[in-house]
């Protein structure tokens, strides 16, 4: 918007000339979305401790020691992150870019049924939420209308097209089937993402190391000159994508004070749901949905170990972890929380960085 209302005006004032510039913007993004964060977060940890006198439903099959330890602790904190986030990209994005807009809708879907999903476990009192089958059902939906609408925006080149890392020019044509694949991008994105939140500060951390890998690759994939230089493709515009990236560091930054261990709020589905959604649909309007299987690889770790552990329990009769998702594995083991929080944080960044090295190997 600032750029929409401001940038025009630079014949005149030299000084709104910076609105040109995605770097300035995202800039701007990361410290509004921040700030924003910490001052909206204490009104609204007051007010969801308020409304909910016993905190998040505890699993009871879990570790034992949360039923003691994070009992009290309100969840829905992912309701400050995306406002702050969609406030702040509103603010610095260019706000006639459709791509934003699919972002947007994807992010705040995806929200709503996180929240939906919180609220019936804390009025009924227990871990479940929304009913499976439904969830899907409504992650599906959504993800199949964001990839009809980025299908009509895309380079007609690249629409329905698959990009492979580390081929420079390799585009495969998935026809009808790029409409499923990008909805199982998106939704394995978020359940994935979901299924990671589980201890304080566990997922917010790698969301904001996946969100600032792809500030990289969107400036650059979106930017004609570097996506040449780096043989990437090229999407026109979907370099305003680095600013929505840039507002989930600034709010995911803020909310970390919050959440840091002993959390004093939780994400919830409101925030896990919403922000592996939204990496998902920025990896396909970039085309680099393979490269958020890597630089989002401890998310596909957490997600498989449950898959493995269910397939192997109704297959066998055994369990291949001692809990999934995989942190609860190491907390059966022993392990002290921070240490496996701190240690997954160092396993995303080196994940990231592998990534990111897609990028130039070609």
């Amino acid at each position: 918007m600032l750029y929409n209302l401001l940038y025009p005006l630079a014949h005149d004032f030299g000084f709104f000339n910076l609105f040109k510039y995605l770097t300035f913007r995202s800039g701007g993004a990361v410290l509004t979305s921040m700030i924003m964060t910490f001052l909206i977060a204490p009104h609204i940890i007051c007010w969801l401790k308020s409304k909910q006198r016993e905190g998040q439903p505890i699993r009871e099959d879990g570790p034992e020691s949360h039923l003691i330890t994070k009992k009290g602790t309100p969840t829905m904190g992912g309701i400050m992150i995306l406002f702050s986030v969609v406030i702040s990209t509103l603010l610095w994005a260019d706000i006639y870019n459709h791509y934003v807009w699919i972002v947007l809708f994807v992010t705040l879907s995806f929200g709503m049924i996180g929240f939906g999903d919180d609220y019936l476990k804390l009025t009924k009192r227990n871990s479940k939420g929304l009913p499976g089958k439904l969830k899907l059902l409504l992650q599906f939906t959504i993800s199949l209308i964001a990839a009809i609408w980025i299908n009509q925006v895309a380079p007609p080149a690249l629409a329905s097209h698959l990009a492979v890392p580390f081929f420079k020019e390799a585009l495969i044509n998935l026809g009808v089937f790029y409409f499923v694949f990008v909805m199982l991008v998106m939704v394995g994105a978020s359940n994935a993402v979901n299924l990671t939140d589980g201890l304080d500060g566990l997922a917010i951390v790698p969301i904001m190391i996946a969100a600032g890998c792809f500030v990289l690759i969107a400036y650059l994939v979106g930017n004609l000159k570097f996506a040449d230089y780096l043989q990437v493709h090229h999407v026109p515009g979907s370099g305003e994508l680095a600013v929505f990236c840039a507002s989930l560091i600034g709010a995911g930054m803020g909310f970390l004070w919050y959440n840091a261990p002993p959390a004093q709020v939780f994400m919830g589905d409101t925030g896990s749901l919403a922000f592996g959604g939204s990496l998902g649909v920025v990896s396909v309007i970039v085309k680099h949905e393979l490269v958020l299987a890597i630089i989002g690889g401890l998310f596909v770790v957490e997600a498989l170990s449950v898959i493995i552990q269910v397939a192997s329990f109704k297959m066998t009769g055994k369990r291949v972890f001692k809990m999934a998702p995989l942190h609860h594995h190491f907390e059966k083991l022993g392990w002290a929380e921070p240490t496996i929080v701190i240690r997954f944080w160092i396993v995303a960044s080196i994940l990231a960085l592998i990534g990111l090295s897609t990028l130039k190997i070609r």
